[in-house]
């Protein structure tokens, strides 16, 4: 018998743009992803389910393999609790984890996944990126602009917006 291998892979999807003429379909996508405004962000994995809904949506939104050095940063500076509270240290020792680090390691490694910790609110709200977005957003990335799938440059953009 062969080994199934678990090639998961933690991505962060943030909208870059506004959808008032939008389709009903992609509004309904983004709904179904709890990104209601511009600038907000949520960490999923790449199951074939999240990436046909981030393609349905790839004029609005763009994505990319987070590293767990962004995604600390992310939940340090960014990760708030229900009562619009901090992320704190105190809060990965109750969850079992020695810090924030050793939480953010364990949700890039797609070992837990973050929308399902207790009291913590999915979405993250991010500032615009300091000196502006390179291209136009309603470009994708390929052809100069922010819409779209990066990859790895999806790190460079978040550090920019935090």
């Amino acid at each position: 018998m062969t080994k199934k291998v678990d090639s998961r892979k933690c991505i962060v999807a943030i909208k870059v743009r506004g959808t008032i003429s939008a389709k009903r379909e992609a509004r309904e996508t983004l709904d179904m992803l709890k990104i209601k405004k511009t600038n907000n962000a949520v960490i999923i994995d790449n199951r074939p389910s999240f990436i046909g809904m981030l393609y349905r949506v790839q004029n609005y939104v763009t994505w990319g393999e987070v590293t767990k050095e962004t995604l600390s940063e992310m939940l340090k500076k960014r990760g708030k609790l229900d009562g619009n509270k901090k992320f704190t240290d105190e809060y990965a020792k109750e969850l079992g984890y020695k810090s924030i680090n050793d939480l953010a390691n364990s949700i890039a490694n797609c070992q837990v996944e973050y929308w399902k910790l207790p009291n913590v609110r999915s979405v993250f709200k991010f500032h615009p990126p300091k000196k502006g977005f390179k291209g136009k957003i309603k470009k994708s990335y390929a052809a100069g602009g922010e819409a779209g799938y990066r990859s790895e440059k999806i790190n460079d953009l978040i550090l920019r917006m935090i």
